[in-house]
């Protein structure tokens, strides 16, 4: 466990790293709140998140899966198909459930609640990435539990898709520019920061779209695909309408906000 609790961190950390060097060197937008207090608020919350999971959890969705192998439960442990079969077809299962846990969150009011937490941030930089309130994480958790359970997925596609989505959440939320040819011929694979930046925007029109962390395919086979922001990626607001203001950037206000009217 400590060699795998390794490699995830490294990676997490490459990447981070490699999206903060790429955002100053070529930014998308000009950011409007104050940087400082933007990420030491954004990394609070994302240093509260781990320790939630690991003291509800213990070990997570790699101890389940350890658990249903040992066991022999779950489907794909009952089935006698290529180990690579078997990691691919777990991992694209995986990725279409945070595609529909994501679009339900938007649509079922009381989980809106929580998920606001990520979406009140007003810039989307790489930082937004790991803004979730830690009830959503948990409850997100859960689920991918119960996930890897059933279906018996192999320890190796569950780190390899946890590696892959947090390094592809961060870079999706990147404030990185991207040449116009480089983004489109990107998108009909991956999710670019682009395309979800389109997802924070202030409109429900647009926030409503663009699902997808990783594999963009989800949202072009379900129609909530929106290839460009109405405004322009310059003109658009980040965020959400009622809260244009330095709110957001305080640790205890983003922590206690579902809990508002």
């Amino acid at each position: 466990m400590s060699g795998e609790l390794a490699i995830r961190l490294a990676v997490f950390l490459g990447v981070f790293l490699a999206m903060a060097g790429w955002e100053r060197g070529a930014p998308m937008r000009r950011l409007v709140a104050s940087r400082p207090r933007r990420w030491i608020t954004n990394w609070s919350i994302s240093v509260i998140d781990a320790a939630t999971v690991r003291l509800i959890f213990g070990a997570a969705a790699v101890g389940a899966a350890l658990d249903a192998s040992a066991a022999g439960t779950g489907l794909f442990n009952r089935l006698e198909l290529p180990a690579w079969a078997e990691v691919a077809i777990c991992f694209v299962i995986l990725d279409f459930a945070i595609w529909l846990q994501h679009l339900i969150t938007h649509k079922v009011p009381l989980l809106w609640r929580l998920h606001r937490v990520h979406h009140v941030d007003r810039d989307i930089d790489v930082t937004t990435a790991i803004r979730f309130h830690p009830i959503e994480i948990a409850l997100s958790m859960a689920i991918k539990i119960g996930l890897v359970y059933s279906l018996g997925v192999p320890v190796v596609a569950v780190i390899l898709f946890e590696v892959v989505l947090n390094g592809a959440a961060m870079f999706n939320h990147a404030n990185i520019r991207i040449p116009p040819k480089v983004d489109a011929w990107l998108r009909l694979v991956v999710v670019t920061p682009d395309m979800h930046r389109v997802h924070h925007s202030v409109l429900r029109s647009e926030h409503d779209a663009n699902y997808g962390f990783n594999l963009s395919v989800w949202d072009r086979l379900f129609g909530t695909y929106i290839a460009q922001p109405g405004a322009g990626h310059q003109g658009m607001t980040i965020g959400l309408a009622d809260h244009q203001d330095d709110a957001p950037t305080r640790l205890g206000w983003s922590l206690g906000y579902p809990f508002r009217r």
